[in-house]
């Protein structure tokens, strides 16, 4: 594992060198990069323990001598992804690496599975009525878990993509004292659906697909739904609930420091939602990185974004891993509105 790991680094580092010669801007950041990721180790000494919330399953890791440090909820993006951020399709970490980058620095971290994940457990009911809030209920018991502990200084909530939704409806549910949004969208899932699918698809196909999609959103049950669109017609209230989420609405009205973060080689979002959520809360701390993709790593074009998201090994982008961590770490409340 750890050659493995020093093999992955390598690569980067030469990834970083061939960025430099082709570009003396990007090859100072280059440079910034490699150290930070040669100087942080990959395997820092903590505690992890497997724990259980409920019916969820969790990883707690904490650093070793480290008296009351903080804590970060990791939470994953969508689909019934695991506690090290992989699902069934994509593999890419993402939260097991950037618990291990935050762990590096003295911050304890909670991942756990998502509904779904590897099984349906029988305590989750019928997955036909599950709803998104669902998701709410499971991150705010965590967060009470962790509070409840009395083991740590002060509870983060860190949520990836849809994990930013949750993450942000979870800190207008219970006290937190930090939430930081990783490649979170602005928009209503469903809105966000209909403008990815219209990058993908020709006109002809994409109105049906569209149509069926704002009625989903609309409450009604679309038998059958057109081809392209998955959505078996006992589903659809379920996924009605999360298509119709929106995230500005509950982050005006936040009150405690928020860190946002995006990338602009992420293909999935525009950078439109990443300009709606700083808006949104003007008080938040930001942070635009250039060559960072969707699964929170520098890629170079569309062909290596598409291979990094089954990439485990490969690390994530050391800017957003350090940025995360000084939030973290700080002293500074937040100034009243």
């Amino acid at each position: 594992m750890i050659q493995t790991r020093r093999a992955a680094l390598a690569q980067s580092v030469k990834r970083f060198s061939e960025k430099i010669m082709r570009n003396q801007q990007s090859g100072m950041r280059a440079i910034i990069a490699a150290l930070f990721l040669l100087a942080s180790p990959a395997n820092a000494a903590a505690d992890e323990s497997k724990i259980r919330v409920g019916a969820i399953d969790a990883v707690l890791t904490v650093p070793e001598n480290v008296e009351k440090p903080p804590v970060a909820l990791l939470i994953a993006g969508s689909g019934s992804t695991d506690h090290d951020g992989n699902g069934p399709k994509a593999k890419p970490a993402t939260l097991k690496k950037l618990s291990e980058g935050l762990v590096a620095q003295n911050i304890a971290t909670l991942r756990y599975d998502k509904r779904g994940a590897g099984r349906w457990k029988k305590e989750f009911g019928n997955p036909a009525d599950f709803r998104f809030k669902d998701y709410v209920d499971d991150a705010a018991s965590l967060v009470d878990y962790l509070r409840g502990s009395s083991k740590f200084s002060k509870v983060a909530v860190v949520g990836h993509s849809e994990g930013g939704l949750v993450a942000i409806l979870t800190a207008r549910r219970v006290p937190v004292d930090r939430l930081a949004l990783l490649a979170t969208a602005a928009r209503k899932q469903g809105d966000l659906l209909k403008a990815q699918l219209e990058k993908q698809l020709p006109p002809e196909k994409l109105e049906p697909i569209a149509k069926a999609i704002d009625a989903i959103m609309a409450g009604q049950i679309v038998d059958p739904p057109p081809a392209g669109l998955a959505i078996a017609p006992v589903m659809q209230p379920s996924i009605a609930s999360a298509f119709t989420e929106d995230p500005i609405d509950p982050l005006e009205k936040i009150d405690v420091p928020t860190l946002i973060i995006a990338g602009g080689r992420d293909r999935q979002l525009a950078r439109l939602d990443f300009l709606a959520l700083t808006t949104a809360d003007f008080a938040a701390k930001q942070l635009w990185l250039p060559e960072m993709n969707h699964v929170l790593v520098d890629v170079d074009d569309e062909a290596d974004d598409v291979a990094s998201y089954n990439q485990s090994e490969r690390p994530l982008d050391p800017a957003l891993v350090e940025a995360v961590a000084t939030f973290i770490n700080e002293r500074e409340t937040r100034d009243a509105r």
